[in-house]
C-alpha cells in the first residue's frame, strides 16, 4: 500500500493500516489536488508526513519512507530509535540516481534502502512528474541512456 502524507485522508488510512503484516510506503505525494482534498503548503505535507510516520512506526507493520528530503529522513531514523524498530522492521526507498551518497550512508548504518525505477505501462507519465519536479533528474537520466559512468547525485 502506497499513501501519499499530502492528502488529509491520510493520518487515518495509516491508523488503519499500521497492523501486523501491512507494509506502508509513505511518500509526501505529487498529484495535484484541491484544498478540500490535500494539504497545499510545503511545511503541511511535511507535518503530514511526520504524523504519519509515527503512527506508521508506533504500530506493528512495516513502513516504507520514501522521501529524498534530509529532514525526514533524519526524523525517520530518530522515529526508528524512538519506536524501537529493528533495521530490518522498516525501509527507506529512493528514486534510482537521487542521493546515492544518502542510499551508502544508510545502507552502511544497517538500514535497509530500496531503489526503484519507473516501469510499466505507465513509466513516461509518472517520469515526467518526476522531472517536472526537479528538472536536474533529466540530466541524471540522459546521462544514464548515454552510459555515462560519471551520474551526477541529485538532492
Amino acid at each position: 500500500m502506497a499513501l501519499q502524507a499530502y492528502l488529509r485522508r491520510t493520518e487515518g488510512d495509516c491508523r488503519e493500516m499500521a497492523a501486523a503484516g501491512s507494509r506502508v510506503r509513505l511518500c509526501k505525494g505529487a498529484y495535484p489536488e484541491p484544498e478540500s482534498v490535500a494539504f497545499q503548503s510545503a511545511l503541511d505535507v511535511d507535518k503530514s508526513f511526520v504524523r504519519c510516520l509515527n503512527i506508521l512506526m508506533s504500530g506493528e507493520g512495516y513502513p516504507m519512507v520514501a522521501t529524498h528530503d534530509p529532514r525526514l529522513i533524519a526524523i525517520a531514523e530518530d522515529r526508528a530509535r524512538w519506536f524501537d524498530r529493528a533495521a530490518d522492521e522498516y525501509e527507506f526507498q529512493f528514486l534510482y540516481g537521487v542521493r546515492p551518497e544518502e542510499q551508502a550512508r544508510l545502507a552502511a548504518g544497517g538500514n535497509a534502502v530500496r531503489i526503484y525505477l519507473p516501469y510499466g505501462a505507465q513509466w513516461y507519465g509518472y517520469l515526467m512528474r518526476r522531472f517536472a519536479e526537479q528538472p536536474a533528474r533529466a540530466v541524471l537520466t540522459g546521462r544514464v541512456l548515454a552510459g555515462s559512468r560519471q551520474i551526477p547525485a541529485i538532492t
